[in-house]
């Protein structure tokens, strides 16, 4: 198969407001058309993993009238269980048309934040891939409660892209990108380019899509720390027709928002522990000489002669946070001993780093 356009291997992301009607009804019609899409892609040679909402859409249309009212925890368990079944059904039977096998990935924030487990389900994924499957990648809401959440499926998608190291991150919204005012007011316009390293804070509406559980914020900052990572980022409207192809196949202008891939990008372990941070069990706080010396030099680990505290109960190759002297973030880190061992050797010198600077990704 000969491989053409820009991209060698995308994750699409689509968003429950893109795959449901206003109605709150699985919009058949939009996944037909953005199956036969991806079927294009795959057919040039581009290879994709799928990441798509809408099972728990797919599970209220069934059963909402039949369980009256539960608790919210419940129902999305409840709607997913019975929504994942019937939109992979549907997406097999759309795939199956064209010839193309897909297969489902289920996964957890928790199953991601070892990295045993996170290899293992790369390397499922890469069987996919290599064997021309489809992979389609859902948070597995039946076990997934709260605080083990992703905060959204963007958040997953820029971890999978990461993961499976993509050449890029299509997230597909049901607006053309982010505005530089109100998408409602006619006078906003989409920024279309967003260098790295570019702060969009200032133009972002914090109110929250109506369908979906992630707004434009969360859009904006996973698109900018994968961007980051060196993997492009489009934000783009999924209800245009042709949208994927036109972003793929073609160099048509396509109204988005394109996160330009920052030049350096960070090594397979370092983009695992960026996309980690929502997995952190604790914080080491560094006094002022240790934060300039790491933020100085890529090459500096984390010395325990450095730290002043040790926030949190974690276990060696856990992830945790390293804050300046203030508190503020200076990045994410595997330690490499438990929260008991650090507070001890806190102050003391001449011992191994407690965060090698392999495994160190500073923002």
């Amino acid at each position: 198969m000969t491989h053409t356009g820009k991209y060698r291997r995308i994750v699409i992301k689509i968003g429950s407001n893109v795959l449901t009607r206003d109605d709150g009804r699985p919009d058949t019609t939009r996944i037909s058309a953005l199956v036969d899409q991806i079927a294009r892609l795959h057919r040039a040679g581009v290879e994709v993993v799928l990441v798509s909402s809408g099972a728990v859409a797919s599970g209220r249309s069934l059963l909402e009238s039949r369980v009256g009212r539960i608790d919210t925890v419940s129902a999305r368990q409840l709607y997913s269980a019975v929504g994942q079944v019937k939109l992979l059904n549907r997406y097999y039977d759309l795939f199956n048309d064209y010839g193309i096998a897909c297969g489902q990935v289920l996964t957890t924030k928790e199953s991601l934040s070892t990295r045993r487990q996170y290899l293992n389900q790369r390397n499922c994924m890469e069987a996919m891939l290599a064997a021309g499957v489809i992979p389609i990648v859902n948070e597995n809401d039946t076990i997934s409660v709260t605080e083990l959440m992703f905060t959204d499926n963007d958040e997953l998608s820029g971890l999978v892209a990461a993961m499976m190291d993509a050449d890029a991150l299509l997230i597909l919204s049901n607006i053309d990108g982010i505005y530089d005012g109100s998408p409602a007011d006619p006078s906003s316009q989409v920024i279309r380019r967003v260098a790295p390293g570019r702060d969009l804070s200032q133009y972002i509406d914090t109110t929250r899509s109506s369908r979906g559980r992630g707004g434009m914020t969360s859009k904006s900052r996973i698109s900018s720390r994968v961007a980051g990572e060196g993997i492009e980022v489009v934000i783009a409207n999924g209800r245009r027709d042709g949208i994927l192809t036109d972003l793929v196949l073609t160099d048509r202008d396509v109204v988005c928002t394109r996160f330009e891939a920052a030049r350096h990008a960070a090594s397979g372990v370092k983009k695992w522990i960026a996309s980690s941070e929502g997995f952190a069990k604790g914080a080491l706080r560094l006094d002022a000489g240790a934060t300039a010396a790491v933020s100085r030099s890529k090459a500096a680990s984390v010395l325990a002669v450095g730290v002043t505290d040790v926030e949190g109960d974690f276990e060696r190759d856990d992830i945790v946070r390293v804050l300046s002297p203030e508190g503020t973030q200076l990045g994410v880190g595997r330690i490499s001993c438990d929260s008991a061992t650090a507070r001890r050797n806190l102050g003391c010198k001449g011992l191994k780093p407690l965060i090698h600077c392999d495994y160190l990704y500073l923002e």
